[in-house]
């Protein structure tokens, strides 16, 4: 027998501190405690049996954030039955097709949410009738053994269909503890939570906050003026984002230098690569913080690294971590047995992808799981990143990783920050072009952001075509939308014959 998911927080429900401090709409926040949120989760765990929602079977949840979709999550949970998040921003077909293929049996929703679905289906929805769903009373947690799933979130789809992912309540619990414990948290912390509900990021701080007893202090969507205000506001002491959502923080110099942002101790990034510059930038704005790496994938985990060096040695510019605790990976297929696509066997690795019995086997063997990231090992064991095996590129003959040409222009000071994307080229293959923020005040030219990757780096890796934008466009993960630079390149005038 394994533990249930939900049971992470009930050594908490006699805090005084909130669990859920839910923003969206500042003037009048809505706040759960810890006994208050067990309480909703059990009237949602009754409320999902009354309407005929089994042990084993799914439920959608499809929201922008709110308190709710916690109470949800960890209702359907406790009733034994599977959560499906999904990502509301993806095409109302794809929505369409996630839900078909998981058989969502319930489906609950905010208004946008509601709206994506198809006219067959009737959602409980937040706001209007889901106060009356909740059946508030005692409920026992259904027990679940080591294979039973807790959620099944899919993939982003970016390489083709999305698929769904079984966790298990066994591996969940063990990251949430292992992860919990490992980042040192405590019932004082506060985080600030952004990011999507449906994505791993916020999801492993929703978990990990909970075995901590910490409060979390959600907004419906990122917006940086809104986060600044939070974090004065709340005291946050904890920001978790990618990249992006830090220069945006940082842009809005007005708020950071009028605002007391001196609570926050870490600033927790994942998901792209971060320049030292960048580093450098976040320790100035957020004086008293200490800007941590992590590396993870949903099916992997969810994360693999983490903060801290066993034997207290420094962490390395630019590393995504040390391996976690009972985590075990190889390389393969790089040159040598300390770089290559990174394999990670760990309590937590997902058990398979649904109804894709092929690509399971491909992708999961005895507990190991390919990730399809390169990465390498230092001397001390610290992790770097070095690209996706399928944004890799071939240049005239050689590799490029994207990853590695954003750092290099990134050390340029009249760079505030870049993207770079293979397009197709008749006679090499395919070339880096780069798009480009410019720093505050920066009037850098293409021709100068060229010669800079020229002196700097190989010059098969040099961009031939470099795009400005005032704001890089971002996807429903927050990440940055690269089929909206993809248009940008090709609306744009045309420069130059690029240069071979």
């Amino acid at each position: 027998m394994s533990e249930n998911l939900s049971n992470l927080f009930l050594a908490n429900l006699s805090r005084p501190n909130p669990a859920v401090i839910d923003l969206r709409d500042p003037d009048r926040p809505i706040t759960r405690s810890y006994a208050e949120l067990n309480q909703r989760i059990g009237a949602v765990a009754r409320g999902l049996r009354k309407r005929g929602c089994s042990r084993g079977e799914t439920a959608a949840i499809l929201s922008l954030n709110r308190v709710e979709i916690i109470e949800s999550f960890f209702g359907i949970v406790r009733a034994g039955s599977v959560p499906v998040p999904v990502n509301i921003r993806l095409a109302k077909d794809t929505i369409e097709f996630i839900l078909k293929d998981a058989g969502t049996k319930i489906h609950i929703a905010d208004s946008n949410g509601a709206a994506l679905l198809p006219d067959t289906l009737r959602p409980v929805t937040f706001g209007e009738d889901y106060e009356d769903f909740l059946d508030y009373g005692p409920f026992a947690t259904e027990p679940v053994g080591n294979q039973d799933l807790c959620g099944m979130p899919y993939t982003s789809g970016t390489t083709g269909r999305p698929k769904g992912v079984y966790l298990t309540h066994a591996g969940q619990s063990w990251a949430a503890h292992s992860i919990a414990k490992h980042r040192r948290l405590s019932a004082e912390d506060r985080a600030l939570i952004s990011a999507p509900l449906f994505h791993k990021n916020a999801l492993v701080a929703i978990k990990t906050g909970f075995v901590a007893g910490a409060t979390l202090v959600i907004l419906p969507r990122f917006d940086a003026r809104t986060a600044l205000h939070a974090i004065h506001d709340y005291k946050i002491t904890m920001l978790t984002g990618v990249p992006t959502m830090l220069y945006m923080l940082m842009a809005e110099t007005d708020l950071v230098e009028k605002l007391d942002l001196s609570s926050v101790t870490t600033v927790s990034m994942g998901s792209a690569p971060a320049s030292e510059t960048l580093i450098r930038r976040i320790e100035k704005t957020f004086v008293n913080c200490t800007v941590r790496f992590n590396y993870g994938i949903t099916e992997g985990g969810p994360i693999m690294a983490g903060w801290f060096h066993p034997e207290g040695k420094p962490a390395p510019i630019g590393n995504v971590g040390y391996p976690m605790p009972d985590c075990e990976l190889r390389f393969e297929d790089g040159p040598n047995d300390r770089e290559g696509e990174l394999i990670v066997r760990n309590p937590g690795v997902a058990i398979g992808y649904h109804n894709l019995p092929d690509v399971s086997a491909e992708k999961f063997d005895d507990g190991w799981f390919r990730t399809g990231d390169i990465l390498r090992q230092d001397d001390d064991g610290w992790l770097f990143f070095v690209g996706r095996v399928d944004d890799m590129f071939v240049c005239g003959g050689e590799n490029i990783f994207p990853s590695e040409v954003v750092l290099r222009l990134e050390r340029y000071p009249a760079i505030a920050q870049a993207v770079v994307l293979p397009f197709d080229d008749e006679r090499k293959g395919q070339i880096p072009y780069a798009f480009v923020k410019r720093a505050e005040n920066s009037t850098v030219t293409e021709e100068e952001v060229r010669q800079f990757a020229l002196e700097n780096g190989p010059a098969y890796a040099h961009p031939r075509r470099v795009y400005f934008v005032d704001e890089f466009p971002l996807s429903g993960t927050n990440k940055i939308d690269q089929a909206a630079l993809r248009r940008l390149a090709e609306t744009s005038r045309p420069n130059p014959q690029p240069a071979h």
